[in-house]
C-alpha cells in the first residue's frame, strides 16, 4: 500500500477529542478505496483496514460516503504537496513538466501502481456517485490540471515548450496522460516501460 505521511493538519472537527488518530485512519481507508473503489468496499473492510471499531468509526464519521469524501480531501492535499515538491527541480517549464510526468511514471509502476489511484477510481465510478462525491472528485482533478497549466504556461514563456499550441489544451493533454499512466499501472507496467511513455509523451510539446 501507498504510504501518505500524517503530517498535514486534518481539516475535520478539529477541537473534538478523539480515541485515535483521524489522518492515520483515512491513510488506510485511501488504500482500501483505490484498491476497491467505493461501491465494492464494505464498511466491514474499512473497519478492519482502519484498525476501528463501528462504533469508534461512527463517531467520527457519519458514514460510508463520509470517509470516502474525507479521503479524497486528504488524497487530494498529500499529493498535491508531493507533486508540487517533485516538480521544483526542474529548470525550466519543460524540465519540471517532465518531472511532473515521471512522478506519474514513479507512482504507476510496482506495488502502488497496482494499488491504483484514489482520483481515477473515483472518476471511473463518477456516473453511480452523489453529486457531494463528484463535487470533491472534479475540485481534485482541476487542481491537478491548474498546476500543469502553470507549468506549461511558464514552458511557453522561456521557449522549453511550443508556442503554437494553446497552453489549456496542453495541460488537459498532459492531465489526459497522467491519470492514464495510472489507468496502466493496474496492469503492473515496469519503472521502465512508464518511463519511455514519458519520452514519447514530452515530444507532444516541442
Amino acid at each position: 500500500m501507498t504510504e501518505i505521511a500524517s503530517s498535514f493538519p486534518s481539516q475535520r472537527q478539529r477541537g473534538r477529542p478523539r480515541e485515535f488518530d483521524v489522518d492515520a485512519a483515512i491513510d488506510r481507508a485511501i488504500g482500501v478505496f483505490a484498491e476497491r473503489g467505493f461501491h465494492a468496499t464494505s464498511v466491514g473492510d474499512l473497519t478492519g483496514a482502519m484498525e476501528l471499531t463501528q462504533g469508534s468509526l461512527y463517531k467520527a464519521f457519519k458514514d460510508k460516503k463520509d470517509i470516502y469524501i474525507a479521503a479524497i480531501e486528504r488524497y487530494k492535499l498529500v499529493q498535491t504537496k508531493r507533486f508540487e515538491a517533485s516538480v521544483q527541480a526542474g529548470e525550466n517549464g519543460r524540465e519540471k513538466l517532465r518531472a511532473a510526468m515521471e512522478f506519474y511514471a514513479g507512482n504507476s509502476a510496482g506495488s502502488s501502481g497496482e494499488q491504483g489511484c484514489l482520483i481515477v477510481g473515483a472518476v471511473a465510478d463518477l456516473a453511480s456517485l452523489d453529486e457531494d462525491v463528484a463535487r470533491v472528485v472534479r475540485s481534485a482533478i482541476k487542481v491537478r490540471e491548474n498546476i500543469l497549466a502553470r507549468l506549461v504556461q511558464a514552458g511557453q514563456a522561456d521557449g522549453s515548450i511550443t508556442n503554437t499550441a494553446d497552453c489549456d489544451v496542453l495541460a488537459k493533454t498532459a492531465l489526459c496522460l497522467l491519470y492514464g499512466m495510472r489507468v496502466v499501472g493496474k496492469t503492473a507496467p515496469t519503472r521502465e516501460e512508464m518511463s519511455s511513455v514519458v519520452d514519447a509523451a514530452m515530444r507532444i510539446f516541442d
